[in-house]
């Protein structure tokens, strides 16, 4: 099976788990029977506002995915995060976070006190994306059948 992606009104196919797999580099993505006819779903080239490519961008990195499982699970320091995914080094977890705060899906909040404290906490856009993530696991498990 492959993935249709969309090009000037033509579809073309992509390699899936089948073959190899390449870094996503989008050109268009076919929309859903019954979404209104968009010129951003359509684009020759990756548009900065089509939502997929907004949706992806908010996930971009490796570990990202991951990092974001933890939350929804409810961790919240970084010492809680970082002991849950223990080969995530830190620079690349502190990362991560910052990436996910300017994306609006985190909010850091620093706790009173010493020593000082910092929790991060889901947005009402990163809650937003637990389903998301469980799409994604259950297409995954599919795929890997």
């Amino acid at each position: 099976m492959a993935l249709l992606l969309v090009v000037s009104d033509s579809l073309i196919t992509a390699p899936t788990l089948g073959g190899d797999l390449v870094a996503h580099q989008t050109v268009g993505h076919l929309p859903r029977p019954g979404l209104p006819d968009d010129p951003l779903t359509s684009a020759a080239r990756p548009d900065p506002r089509c939502p997929v490519e907004v949706a992806l961008a908010a996930l971009r990195g490796r570990w990202t995915t991951l990092v974001l499982r933890e939350l929804l699970r409810g961790r919240e320091s970084f010492s809680d995060l970082a002991a849950a995914l223990p080969d995530l080094s830190a620079k690349v977890l502190a990362d991560r976070l910052a990436q996910l705060t300017a994306a609006g899906v985190l909010e850091r909040h620093r706790e009173p006190g010493w020593p000082p404290r910092v929790r991060y906490r889901l947005t009402e856009r990163g809650r937003e994306l637990g389903p998301v993530l469980q799409a994604l696991w259950d297409w995954g498990e599919r795929a890997v059948r």
